[in-house]
């Protein structure tokens, strides 16, 4: 029994590793075909796909092609709430969401790999018949890719119900998705070079491309398989799905109604657009104006090394800048970056600091638009009154996908028009054609980006202190909002109150929170900790979350409602620290761990780590007298702190 009970945590912990490892491969595979279709993909279509001698005759074929792939891309988006509602409502043995990622991952590679071929030569000899077929293919790549990715994503969740095992989980998912999207650039072009019999001034040919192709459909096959057997989905009655997924017309409506997500989302749009264009047309100038096309190679090494740097030092950067003047100085360092690689030339070591100058900020805007976007989850609930998390976080992928659809379209045409086709080298590219492509590359994504930054600076307002203030008006309502919708049970009996922390007891008028103080979220006590665990003080439901992980509002079988609201201005902590075991709506027995804090970190913060419970629904009792004195030391789910009688009704 001994050693039993010795190899289990091990077992555990490694059941843990091999998902965290198996979802940090599909991330890894997710990424690398992602950044194959929507970049190196075009580079195939313009350079080598339409070679029948006609140049005119190819150039319109080329400009069809990726007009079809936008447009596709397009409509796409339409249909994937759809694909969400689907996803929702998958039951099979294998779980909710790995069937999807799976077959989409193993569809959608085959059809990619398809797609790097000229189809037995039909591009010559039919074709309007190449282009009908290129659509139909395209478009059930791009669905299954959507069933795979919406999948993916959304495991997260599914994996456990920790939030520290979802955040390591989160944290390996960005570590491969980074170095998936990073390696395919790395390799694209020696791979290429060498399974190409005709070099052609560094372009490559066509078996080459195809052997590109086979590359990332074998990752892509073998990824998705890694994160069907690797990873479990916990089975619980909280995933059940309560209502359909929304709509394309209902993330509108609500784009309309919470006006920061309106304005993060606007921003993020432009931003997302101009970064797509001058990001795929990288590979262009390295090849084109530069002619070294294997020194992207290099490029892309020391841009998945500088990135994997940004994502670390980010946390330290939001405490040091806020949020507002970061965006600011990263847009300014993008500025100075496509100067700077505007005029590089055939330099690369000018090339080389323009484009990190660029790419480098990127990985930190994406934290600060997607940190903008969580917080107006709290805004549109404390604006509209209901709390749309789902809809409010699905907003971003959607403007990822636009900015991918668009810049295709984009390259398309910028290739066209530089000359940059079929046959084409650096020695053919004419004056007039480097400048038509430097204009599109670095003008107008410049444009954009300061675009981008007025609407952000002039519109975005929900700062950290906002959101800040926003999830405390949040807490002081939350009792009021859960009255009106009657889900507490009405308390008929003397209900016994422990503390759900171990430490010393504090009078809640001597909190140095006001609010607290003047008992406007409730009547209650406070806890001066010496542990950092929150147990449920009785049999309860989870009613209020913050994705902070600071606060907890539990109703409990017992008539009491109650918040848990660990520190005080925690909430500026941005859950860092702080651990959750529930979900919404879940029912937790007496002793449940729920939430899980480390004291230094707050202490490090210069905050006071006093831990208040409030009783939301205080008008239902009596008395709130304490039953220990002030400073008496007590153990979480001890002896009772409080005695609560219900009034009597006559």
């Amino acid at each position: 029994m001994e050693s039993e009970s010795v190899v289990k945590p091990q077992q555990s912990r490694l059941k843990k590793a091999v998902s965290r490892i198996s979802y940090a491969c599909g991330a890894f595979g997710n990424d690398m075909f992602y950044g194959a279709l929507s970049t190196y993909f075009i580079m195939f279509v313009t350079t080598h796909l339409f070679n029948s001698g006609n140049k005119a005759q190819d150039d319109r074929m080329i400009l069809y092609i990726t007009s079809i792939i936008t447009a596709l891309r397009i409509v796409e988006l339409f249909i994937d709430p759809f694909i969400g509602n689907w996803i929702d409502r998958t039951k099979t043995r294998f779980g909710q969401f790995k069937p999807w990622v799976v077959v989409g991952g193993t569809i959608t590679s085959v059809i990619l790999l398809v797609l790097f071929t000229d189809l037995g030569g039909i591009n010559h000899t039919h074709p309007i018949l190449y282009l009908i077929t290129f659509a139909i293919l395209y478009i059930t790549m791009d669905i299954f890719y959507s069933f795979k990715d919406v999948a993916f994503w959304s495991m997260i969740p599914a994996l456990s119900f920790s939030s520290k095992e979802r955040e390591r989980t989160a944290s390996s998912a960005r570590i491969g998705s980074t170095l998936g999207g990073g390696l395919v650039g790395v390799i694209v072009m020696p791979l290429v070079l060498f399974f190409s019999l005709n070099k052609a001034g560094g372009t490559g040919d066509s078996r080459g491309w195809l052997a590109f192709g086979l590359m990332v459909a074998i990752v892509g096959i073998a990824t998705a398989w890694i994160v069907g057997f690797g990873t479990h989905e916990v089975q619980s009655d909280l995933r059940k799905n309560k209502e359909n997924t929304v709509g394309i017309k209902k993330i509108f409506s609500t784009l309309a109604k919470n006006d920061q997500l309106m304005w993060i989302a606007l921003t993020y749009g432009i931003y997302a657009i101009a970064i797509n264009i001058l990001n795929s047309l990288v590979l262009y100038y390295f090849t084109f104006i530069m002619g070294e096309s294997t020194m992207f190679s290099v490029f892309q090494t020391i841009n998945i090394l500088m990135s994997l740097v940004t994502v670390t030092i980010f946390p330290r950067l939001v405490d040091k800048f806020n949020r507002r003047n970061l965006f600011f100085t990263c847009i300014s360092i993008m500025l100075v970056g496509i100067l700077v690689f505007s005029v590089a030339g055939k330099s690369f070591a000018l090339v080389l600091i323009g484009a990190e100058l660029f790419q480098v900020p990127q990985a930190i805007i994406f934290l600060i638009v997607l940190m903008i976007i969580s917080d107006s989850v709290e805004y549109g609930q404390w604006k509209l009154g209901h709390r749309d998390e789902s809809l409010t976080l699905s907003v971003r992928p959607l403007l990822d996908k636009l900015g991918g659809a668009v810049s295709n379209g984009v390259v398309g045409q910028v290739a066209v028009l530089a000359g940059m086709t079929t046959g084409a080298t650096a020695a053919s590219i004419t004056a007039a054609g480097e400048f038509k492509f430097k204009i599109m590359m670095f003008a107008v994504p410049a444009v954009l980006l300061l675009v981008a930054l007025t609407v952000f600076w002039k519109k975005s307002t929900l700062t950290e202190k906002k959101h800040a203030e926003i999830v405390n008006t949040l807490e002081e309502t939350w009792g009021k909002s859960l009255q009106e919708t009657g889900n507490t049970t009405i308390a008929t009996s003397s209900v016994a109150i422990s503390s759900p922390v171990s430490g010393q007891v504090v009078s809640l008028a001597d909190v140095s929170d006001k609010t607290f103080a003047a008992k406007k979220a409730g009547n209650g006590f406070a806890i001066k900790p010496t542990d950092g665990k929150i147990l449920a003080p009785f049999d309860a439901t989870i009613q209020s979350v913050v994705s902070t992980r600071h606060a907890v509002g539990i109703v409990g079988d017992n008539g009491v409602a109650m918040l848990i609201h660990i520190g005080i201005g925690t909430v500026a902590m941005h859950g860092t620290g702080f651990i959750s075991y529930f979900e919404k709506d879940q029912h937790v027995k007496k002793g449940t761990e729920l939430l899980e804090f480390w004291d230094p970190a707050i202490k490090k913060a210069g905050l006071d780590d006093t831990v208040i419970v409030t009783i939301i629904n205080s008008a239902d009792f009596d008395e709130f007298d304490l039953d220990v004195a002030p400073g008496t030391t007590v153990e979480a789910n001890g002896d009772p702190v409080i005695q609560l009688d219900p009034i009597k009704k006559d």
